[in-house]
């Protein structure tokens, strides 16, 4: 269950049509684009250090703080829960031995042989993306299969095979959910969660963020592993928001999540750490953390590391890792990889992107070069155009 991004709003100087650097609105301001602008301020001298005992160092200078502290519909692309597995499973019955009895289910039934097990061949069409064939088989027994109705509820919900219908992908979430069944039991915090994201986006059911938080709580399971870790994320997250902000719940949550392996939740400690929000300052965790979820290809995470060095002067270690992050344009395919939502990622990649510009129009960590800054500056305000006007405020401002 995926939700599009949306575009994050422009800010001043980005996202408009390029004027020379001498253009002026009739107020008298620069209406430059950001990319000439930034390099402007840059040839007027070097950035003065970064004061570590001001306010400024309890907040980032790129002004992307914890996920989730933007509004309601910046940060939530948020994505179904994968099938979960059924509860001690033989170890001939995990996933890979699933799929392999699925292979041999039609191999079966190509030769004549035993019927097919329409969940297994359902399944095997899933995982390939053949979303109309897996349509078919799990509808055939989906009265009788909870797992059927658990992919059901997914496919029509985010169109997957078919028309989408919310409301419908609702109703199989809502049956799993309230069922007595055992064979349901494993289903139920992931459509806990599922059900949530419906209330959350207003999709299927009206919008409605109290209870969203109330089935995340119930998915989430006071941080129970075998329950629902994108609900204790989404918590986190939900709890950073201005209009539900609570950071102490926000840290318990990303905490919660992160011991469980969420990626997210990882890059979001780690920048509660170094800020102190929701919890005292410490500068080794939030480096041990960012670094962890940046060796995991959290690209939020590794925006806000190449942001630390940055303003400590370590340039050549800002440099070369804001040369890894913008490495690949592919937003879509990293959130796919990794997990993570695609606004943030791009705001990271962005982050990277501007103190990647500055160390080559500056020559800091790297060897001058003002053609490739200025392709870097142009990249930050193309995949976020709020943090490049942030950013080059803090330029202008000496903060960075």
């Amino acid at each position: 269950m995926e939700r599009r991004r949306v575009p994050a709003q422009a800010g001043p100087g980005c996202g408009r049509p390029r004027h020379s650097s001498k253009s002026r609105s009739r107020d008298g301001r620069d209406r430059s684009s950001a990319p000439a602008r930034a390099a402007a301020a840059l040839s007027r001298g070097h950035p003065r250090a970064w004061d570590s005992s001001s306010r400024q160092d309890r907040e980032p200078p790129s002004g992307t703080g914890l996920p989730g502290e933007l509004d309601r519909r910046c940060w939530m692309a948020l994505r179904c829960e994968p099938l979960p597995p059924r509860p001690a499973r033989p170890e001939n019955q995990s996933h890979g031995a699933l799929l392999a009895k699925s292979e041999e289910s039609l191999v079966r039934r190509e030769a004549g042989g035993h019927p097919p097990a329409p969940f297994l061949d359902g399944q095997r069409y899933y995982e390939k993306g053949l979303y109309k064939e897996a349509l078919k088989q799990f509808e055939k027994i989906k009265d009788t299969d909870f797992q059927a109705m658990y992919q059901l509820g997914v496919m029509y919900y985010d169109g997957l095979g078919t028309k989408k219908d919310p409301e419908r992908g609702v109703e199989y979430m809502n049956k799993i959910l309230n069922s007595d069944s055992p064979e349901a039991s494993h289903l139920k915090f992931a459509a806990a969660y599922n059900l949530g994201r419906a209330y959350y986006e207003g999709c299927g059911v009206k919008h409605s963020t109290e209870e969203a938080e109330r089935l995340w709580l119930t998915a989430a399971d006071n941080g129970n592993p075998e329950a629902s870790v994108k609900a204790q994320s989404a918590l986190g997250m939900l709890y950073s928001m201005p209009f539900l902000k609570n950071l102490k719940k926000a840290f318990f949550w990303h905490s919660e999540a992160c011991d469980n392996g969420n990626l997210e939740s990882k890059g979001a400690l780690g920048i509660m750490y170094l800020y102190g929000q929701g919890t005292r300052r410490n500068s080794t965790a939030a480096l041990e953390h960012l670094r962890k979820a940046t060796e995991l290809g959290n690209i939020y995470a590794q925006g806000h590391l190449v942001e630390y060095y940055y303003t400590r002067k370590f340039y050549s270690k800002a440099a070369a890792l804001a040369k890894r992050a913008t490495a690949n344009d592919d937003i879509n395919m990293l959130a796919n990889r990794t997990d993570c939502h695609p606004m943030y990622i791009a705001k990271g990649a962005a982050m990277a992107a501007f103190y990647l510009a500055r160390c080559l129009q500056l020559g800091q960590g790297t060897e001058k070069n003002k053609r490739a800054a200025a392709n870097y500056y142009s990249k930050a305000c193309h995949l976020d155009p709020a943090v490049a006007s942030h950013l080059e405020l803090a330029a202008n401002l000496g903060r960075i």
